[in-house]
């Protein structure tokens, strides 16, 4: 149950309430992570929704669209001053799923904690993520995932990653991640939120 005025304005598509509220807080010193947090239940709720059948395809872009409005207003204040990169990390939507939410959502928090972030799209095949890291060198990859059918593709993208022998740590990240799929599918790392993607690329980095 949401009891957050924010969340529930983000839940319920409000798309005035939710950017008044932003720069409310903002202006009030919440620390912007805070509100990313807030907002970021409220879109879980839609996705709950959207499961459910309650919210169809076109609320479900209706709120990212509200929720891109929020981080626009929210970017600036997100820190990341600091002209050194701590690192590059790489990160993409598994193939089979566009969503690129919660993915824009993480590189933004992750640009804004002075990480260089390497964005492949969505709908990206394994050949693709492990030509990037290849390139890069970069010891962390995210992958990202909304939809439960694309687990295989993760999977076998993360097979195709140590069968090139690279030892890059990965973090998948997703509404329904847990455990067990971290598991299944071979990842070191899972976030359900983009803050705890923050906190894994902290401790990878040992930043």
């Amino acid at each position: 149950m949401l009891t957050d005025t924010l969340s529930k304005a983000m839940a319920e598509l409000e798309e005035e309430q939710v950017l008044a509220q932003v720069k409310e807080r903002l202006g009030g010193g919440v620390a912007p992570l805070e509100i990313v947090k807030t907002l970021q239940e409220g879109m879980v709720e839609v996705g709950n929704r959207f499961q459910s059948g309650e919210y169809f395809l076109s609320e479900l872009i209706m709120a990212g669209e509200i929720m891109k409005g929020a981080m626009d207003i929210l970017e600036p204040h997100l820190g990341g001053e600091s002209g050194e990169h701590k690192g590059t990390i790489v990160i993409g939507t598994v193939k089979g799923d566009i969503h690129d939410l919660g993915k824009n959502i993480v590189i933004m928090l992750l640009k804004g904690a002075g990480y260089k972030v390497v964005d492949l799209g969505v709908d990206v095949p394994k050949e693709k993520f492990v030509e990037a890291l290849q390139e890069t060198k970069a010891p962390l990859v995210g992958m990202s995932v909304l939809l439960t059918s694309c687990q295989e593709a993760m999977k076998e993208t993360i097979e195709a990653i140590r069968g090139a022998g690279l030892d890059t740590k990965v973090v998948i990240g997703g509404n329904y991640i847990d455990e067990t799929v971290k598991n299944y599918v071979g990842a070191d790392y899972y976030a359900t939120t983009a803050t705890d993607g923050v906190k894994v690329a902290a401790e990878v980095f040992g930043a």
